[in-house]
């Protein structure tokens, strides 16, 4: 049986330790910090498997592999919600839209009574929108949580401990699933900023999530349920996540406000940033030296290509199959 170690407790080191053990290895899944998958890019995501719409803005790779995500996530916890995805503009920025509309696929033109027809809390607020039926969205918490209990509960051993790629790769297969933490060894990885808020508002109902599309900051807004919403989120091009700035943090609650202004007077429940990890093209890499795989550049798109470049991964070590989206340099 083939034992192998992952370092990294985020989605991308959870989905290829799922993959791997359900081929048949051994694995081992070390992780630093005060807890598996906690307070990390992973912790801070929307939870939005919407392949559809990220093609406004993301290549053709992300569309075609980000259509495994909702299968796979539903298949290995059970915490997919299937409602589609919901896009709106205000009437000024209709062009923005027919923008959308232009770059994406899979969506049907809806009018204003069918917006509140989906949504009723939006109800006349928005004479046009974009429904894409066939995606969904997860609250990134719980799956997490989902996927690491059953990983525990299948043997996988998870260890709390600072660890070095290449010294574990002396070892045996080692698979370096870090994220930003890995720029230390990929010189071209890149980090670039999100903030996102939480925000409790019992006065608004959604059941999807909801895209305003606006020309400074598109937000877009995600039901956890019980009132609760996580609203993102910023692209920065600065790997300082330390903090949210003020501008950020008042364009995002004013785009809030625009889609419903019940919004004004929610409860904000946690404020959060970090750095996503991305390569110059925004797609994702899987390289491969001798014993030690890097599997990186989530960017945006984790819990959406998490799934696919798992399998790739798996597919590289039980199959040999070179994966497509890994550099020709690999071993």
């Amino acid at each position: 049986m083939t034992e192998i170690t992952i370092i990294g407790g985020g989605v991308a080191g959870l989905c290829v330790a799922r993959t791997l053990l359900d081929r048949g290895a051994t694995v081992r899944l070390i992780e630093r910090g005060d807890g598996i998958g906690a307070h990390m890019c992973s912790w801070w995501a929307g939870g939005m498997l919407a392949p559809y719409c990220e093609g406004e803005s993301a290549e053709e790779p992300v569309v075609r592999l980000g259509q495994e995500a909702a299968e796979w996530w539903g298949a290995k916890t059970g915490t997919v919600t299937r409602n589609g995805s919901l896009v709106v503009s205000a009437a000024r920025d209709q062009s923005d839209l027919k923008r959308f509309a232009r770059r994406t696929s899979h969506f049907a033109q809806v009018s204003g009574a069918e917006i509140e027809t989906l949504e009723p809390d939006l109800g006349g607020r928005f004479s046009k929108g974009l429904f894409f039926q066939d995606e969904a969205h997860l609250a990134p918490r719980a799956a997490l949580a989902a996927l690491r209990d059953g990983l525990v509960a299948d043997g996988v051993a998870f260890e709390m401990a600072e660890a070095d790629p290449v010294s574990e790769a002396g070892k045996g297969l080692t698979v370096d699933c870090r994220g930003f933490a890995a720029q230390d060894t990929l010189s071209d990885l890149r980090g670039v900023k999100g903030e996102m808020l939480v925000l409790r508002c019992p006065d608004v109902s959604l059941y999807r999530p909801i895209r305003l599309l606006h020309p400074r900051i598109p937000l877009y807004v995600v039901p956890r349920g019980d009132g609760v919403f996580m609203l993102g989120a910023t692209m920065i091009e600065s790997s300082a996540s330390g903090f949210v700035t003020a501008r950020s943090l008042l364009e995002l609650l004013s785009a809030a406000y625009a889609l419903n202004p019940a919004f004004g007077e929610a409860e904000v429940l946690e404020i959060g940033v970090d750095s996503r990890p991305a390569f110059p093209d925004n797609l994702p890499r899987i390289r491969r030296d001798g014993n030690l795989i890097r599997a990186n550049g989530l960017f945006r798109h984790g819990f959406l290509l998490a799934p696919a470049v798992a399998r790739m991964v798996g597919e590289l070590i039980f199959d040999g199959t070179k994966p497509e989206v890994m550099d020709a340099i690999a071993a």
